[in-house]
């Protein structure tokens, strides 16, 4: 099923709620389930990576490497806004079901539960109470309206979508010549949350699997549907996401570099959440800054991404001392810092889990970060 969406205001409103609701519902289950109240981190902790601190209500310069702390002021950043003067892409929008895919038949966890953890390793958590289970996914295509029909675009794909947010930013920051004329995919997860869930599965498996669902699965529909060509340079492709869908974002770029350049992620889970058990990255994504990126060479990779003082801290049944999003984050940058990749890495004050209003205050500057180096104006219009 395919729908227009930019030009329906009812729709589009009717699309904004509908997401939210289901991205609220998924971190509220979660937090009433597992998660206590998580403390105050200050940045400044031992341990922790040496970082600028930034003037309250400012951001980094999109030019500028490494580590910057924000102030507790997030305002809006204009660009997350829609200017009339400037040119609107239109945003189309199908559904996928797990009926179609060879690689995502479709899992549940029966709610209300979660998991024990094994006797002999308290890193391994036991699901039984996951099952087969019908998804319907919807996926969003934003198309900017600078793009030339037949040319190779640079694309974006983002988790837990649709984002109307990353749309509007696009709009401006296109028009702007601050960013390539890139088409966004924004792809909805199979549902559920974690171990066991269709959405953990997805993002939290540590393997070349969901760049591959979209390689073989999404990217081909989105061309044949709307008469676009995706660009094949991993320089040009981008993946993004916050929480497992930021996780999921490295994932992709990691286990295919040669598909994904660039990386940005919000409130990313580089912990321990996994499921199945691999014995091969046995504490899931954790694995990414205690041995993965620090024994193995550099790729290339861009990375920006974001964490906030007061983002989960869960330590659940497992007390596997892996479930501490503030550190795995801080670790991130340290890794990332001493293999010498590209980075920018932002520790806001005063903001939660995938904190809106710190989304909305960095994703401009994020996505002009991102995109250096790539040539813009070739892709102007």
């Amino acid at each position: 099923m395919k729908t227009h969406l930019r030009n329906n205001p009812t729709r589009r409103i009717i699309f904004q709620t509908t997401a939210l609701a289901l991205l609220l519902t998924i971190d509220i289950t979660a937090t009433i389930a597992q998660r206590p109240t998580p403390p105050t981190r200050d940045p400044h902790t031992s341990g922790y990576v040496a970082a600028t601190e930034l003037p309250d209500g400012t951001i980094p310069s999109p030019h500028a490497d490494g580590n910057f702390i924000l102030g507790p002021t997030h305002n809006p950043a204009p660009e997350t806004s829609p200017r009339p003067a400037v040119p609107q892409g239109n945003i189309y929008e199908f559904t996928m079901s797990s009926t179609d895919s060879k690689l995502y038949p479709g899992i549940a966890r029966d709610p209300g539960t979660f998991g024990t953890p094994d006797p002999k390793d308290p890193a391994k958590l036991i699901v039984t109470t996951s099952h087969p289970a019908l998804h319907i996914r919807k996926v969003a295509v934003y198309l900017p309206k600078q793009y030339v029909p037949g040319t190779a675009a640079p694309f974006i794909i983002g988790a837990d979508g649709p984002d109307i947010t990353l749309f509007t930013a696009l709009d401006n920051l296109i028009a702007q010549h601050r960013i390539p004329v890139m088409i966004a995919i924004s792809i909805g997860n199979g549902s559920g949350d974690a171990q066991g869930s269709e959405r953990g599965l997805e993002y939290d498996t540590m393997s070349g699997r969901y760049a591959e669902f979209v390689e073989t699965e999404v990217l081909p529909l989105v061309e044949k549907q709307y008469h676009v060509k995706l660009t094949k340079d991993p320089d040009g492709r981008a993946t993004m996401g916050g929480s497992s869908g930021g996780s999921c974002a490295l994932i992709m770029a990691w286990y295919h570099p040669e598909l994904y350049h660039r990386v940005l992620t919000y409130s990313g889970t580089y912990i321990n959440q996994q499921w199945p058990y691999s014995p091969d990255t046995p504490h899931g994504a954790w694995e990414f800054h205690e041995h993965l990126i620090p024994a193995s060479t550099v790729k290339p990779i861009r990375i920006w991404m974001e964490v906030g003082d007061r983002d989960l801290f869960n330590p659940n049944i497992m007390r596997d001392d892996m479930h501490d999003w503030v550190l795995a984050n801080e670790l991130m940058a340290k890794v990332l810092a001493a293999k010498g990749y590209q980075y920018q890495f932002v520790f806001a004050k005063d903001a939660g889990h995938v904190d809106h209003a710190v989304k909305q205050q960095t994703l401009p500057e994020a996505l002009e970060y991102l995109w250096q180096g790539y040539p813009i104006a070739e892709s102007k219009n």
